[in-house]
């Protein structure tokens, strides 16, 4: 499965590769530019650069109130706060305009970092519940964008989450641009269905009882689109994986010799408990609905969410 199109992803500049960081170095990240370099069309973004400061410049940090924190270098305390804001203000405008479909951000920085950023206090040790002002400014304005950071992309799990997340984006806005009907919303949601019941059974349940409500068009297209990617952010586990898998074996068994639901059901559970990666029952179920022309599974993204060349579902 390939987009007919580059996937527009925005990325902190120094994960590139790009020399941008305050002493002149970069922090290349080899997955990104090796790996999905060939899936992804990259737009750099380095905050401190872009809102006007040297390089090399000193090194800064948020500071004070945990609510509103101050952008101040270390050794200097020269305030940098607005003039960041005014960057981000601008900058989050010329975003609008690129279609992006995710964003990879720098840990730890006071303007790139997502999660746990540190907040320096005038006393004690400083606060670790920050994020960075530009961080923050990107998910104010793009709420449902899939956001991750550089470093939790090491984890496979959170790293199949992001992937998986960007590509339901994009088809999520490629299928709203084109002004769909109630019918074509229902089939939308209708290959979705697994792969969102491998996220939240509940959302899954939540989902289905929006598109049989009898809201108009004009509030059941945003209403789904939030929930819809709120159910992909929730993680799919092995044990909601395997509720899924055995969903489909059930519709395989008038079909399988007792022999072949054993041998499916081991692989099921042998992936639940940590022994198989994904892809091996995924595998034979695939085998199965192309022997058996099972056409309601042949439709769902649920066994193709994503480029097979990525191999997200070949970790135990």
């Amino acid at each position: 499965m390939k987009p007919k199109q580059p996937i527009i992803i925005g990325t902190s500049s120094c994960l590139l590769g790009e020399k941008v960081r305050y002493d002149s170095g970069h922090k290349q990240h080899h997955y990104i530019t090796d790996q999905l370099s060939g899936s992804f069309h990259f737009i750099p973004v380095c905050p401190e650069v872009e809102s006007g400061l040297p390089i090399p410049r000193e090194a800064m940090h948020l500071s004070g109130d945990p609510t509103s924190p101050s952008l101040i270098t270390v050794k200097t305390g020269h305030e940098l706060t607005q003039q960041m804001h005014n960057w981000c203000h601008r900058r989050v405008k010329e975003l609008e305009q690129l279609q992006l479909r995710g964003f990879i951000l720098k840990k730890n920085s006071p303007s790139c970092g997502l999660f746990r950023v540190k907040i320096y206090q005038d006393k004690g040790p400083p606060l670790t519940s920050g994020q960075g002002l530009f961080a923050q400014a990107l998910t104010n304005a793009f709420p449902l964008l899939p956001v991750e950071e550089e470093g939790r992309l090491s984890d496979a799990r959170l790293r199949e989450n992001f992937i998986e997340r960007v590509y339901c984006y994009d088809r999520l806005l490629t299928f709203l641009a084109f002004k769909p009907a109630k019918a074509d919303l229902i089939q939308f949601h209708t290959i979705h269905k697994l792969l969102i019941m491998a996220h939240s059974p509940n959302h899954y349940r939540q989902l289905g009882r929006l598109v049989a409500s009898t809201l108009s068009l004009q509030e059941l297209l945003p209403a789904y689109t939030k929930l819809f990617m709120e159910a992909l952010q929730l993680l799919a586990t092995p044990a909601k994986q395997a509720n899924v898998l055995m969903h489909c074996q059930g519709y395989f068994k008038k079909q399988l010799a007792p022999w072949e639901k054993q041998e499916l059901l081991g692989l099921i559970e042998r992936y639940r408990i940590g022994q198989l990666p994904l892809i091996v029952p995924i595998t034979l179920l695939n085998h199965y609905i192309s022997r058996f022309h099972e056409s309601y599974l042949s439709e769902q993204l649920y066994f193709s969410p994503h480029p097979d060349e990525l191999m997200l579902r070949n970790h135990a």
